[in-house]
């Protein structure tokens, strides 16, 4: 089977990947592991050292790797430009930071004398999404590698370009030989390397579904899992904030990326009393933004990342508006070829009970969960002070990840 790269801009086919056989994912884990043998041993210094040089490896190949990016996944190449560069900090802070996060931690105890040590665990998988492509391999490979593990990647399939690029990145660095591998891999065959007698964990980052699979994989062999899952970040506007503040930060956050962001807020929640101005405003500044080939250099948005997330989003409006909503906004799929479907709606998403907020109880209830089950993991509160927005913050959730803008 081959796994396909589509331009999601154009519906052009970038490449095709010919999957690694079982025999193949195999043999990439056996020299993974052999290379995690050499690399553990290696000083922080002279890990520090390879991940400084992959840092400038990035930065020096900024634009084939975001034009990458940006042909896989439609993200706007400014964007994309700013997820390398990213990328290449993230390198360079673990590289100077790794040595003292992990440092032997002494602890009181009644023994004589008592440490917590890190040590390594052999090889990591990753499964990461398309989202950010490049930065999500750099963001879990650098702390993970500096503990002094290996690793095998499996990418979102829209992006296995992006992870050989990476790869090759890696090779370029001086790492030990196969210490970071991108497995070519659909979906199915990822539970056999989580079962994988030399794979000693595994990560990711995707849907709640998919963390449900891998943690249900993962703990019947009991080996360790780190899952970063999706969230429904609600965008909360109290009585007494700063409304065009609030409108520059929502704006900005909900068309990253074209939406496809675990934090971009989702969902606007505004007082009654507000309701009217702050529509007029967001729709004005939401339908001057430039959508368009992302390769332009004015492009505010793009496409959605494949033609089936477009179907999602299309699917999804039709339902809001079946049960009341409006379309301030598009609400229809752009003529002619790539995944475009610009879409603001007032009323009643597919995936919240209420979409207007009279008071802060109620918008701290309607902050906590959505209608499909799945609690919020993170929450936008917009307030003038800080008591106010902790208030909001400190509402009622089963997850206490959440972050408080202040304006």
């Amino acid at each position: 089977m081959a796994l396909l790269s589509v331009n999601p801009a154009t519906d052009e086919t970038i490449a095709r990947y010919d999957e690694h056989s079982r025999e193949t994912s195999e043999e990439i884990l056996r020299l993974t592991h052999a290379a995690y043998e050499q690399w553990r041993k290696m000083s922080f210094a002279d890990r520090a050292a390879c991940f400084n040089r992959l840092a400038a490896g990035l930065r020096e190949n900024v634009e084939p790797l975001a034009r990458l990016i940006t042909g896989e996944v439609g993200k706007p190449i400014r964007d994309a430009r700013a997820e390398v560069n990213k990328s290449a900090g993230a390198c360079e802070y673990f590289a100077e930071h790794a040595a003292e996060f992990l440092r032997d931690e002494e602890v009181a105890t009644d023994a004589r004398k008592s440490y917590v040590r890190y040590e390594p665990l052999g090889v990591i998988l990753g499964i990461m999404p398309w989202n950010f492509p490049v930065w999500q391999i750099i963001r879990y490979a650098a702390p993970v590698m500096m503990a002094g593990n290996a690793t095998v990647l499996k990418h979102a399939n829209n992006a296995t370009g992006c992870a050989l690029a990476v790869e090759e990145q890696f090779a370029r660095a001086g790492f030990p030989e196969h210490a970071f591998r991108a497995l070519v891999i659909d979906i199915p065959a990822v539970r056999a390397v989580i079962e994988h007698s030399l794979v000693a964990g595994v990560t990711l980052t995707g849907s709640p579904r998919a963390g449900k699979e891998v943690a249900s994989a993962a703990g019947a062999v009991l080996k360790k899992c780190v899952l970063e899952l999706g969230g429904s970040d609600p965008f909360v506007l109290l009585e007494d904030a700063d409304i065009d503040a609030a409108i520059d930060a929502g704006v900005t956050s909900r068309l990253l990326v074209s939406g496809q962001v675990c934090i971009s807020p989702k969902r606007f929640i505004v007082p009654r009393a507000l309701a009217a101005d702050f529509e007029q405003r967001l729709v004005a500044r939401m339908g001057a933004a430039k959508m368009g080939d992302p390769m332009d250099e004015d492009t505010v948005y793009g496409p959605l990342a494949r033609r089936d997330l477009r179907d999602t989003v299309a699917r999804q409006v039709n339902e809001s508006v079946a049960r009341g909503a409006n379309v301030l906004i598009g609400g229809n799929a752009v003529d002619g070829q790539g995944a475009y479907y610009p879409a603001l709606e007032r009323g009643h998403p597919p995936t919240t009970k209420k979409f207007l907020a009279p008071s802060r109880r109620s918008s701290s209830r309607r902050m906590n969960t959505t209608q499909s089950g799945w609690p919020t993991i993170r929450r936008t509160a917009w307030a003038p002070s800080c008591s106010a927005a902790t208030s909001i913050a400190r509402s009622r959730s089963r997850y206490r990840s959440r972050r408080v803008v202040v304006s």
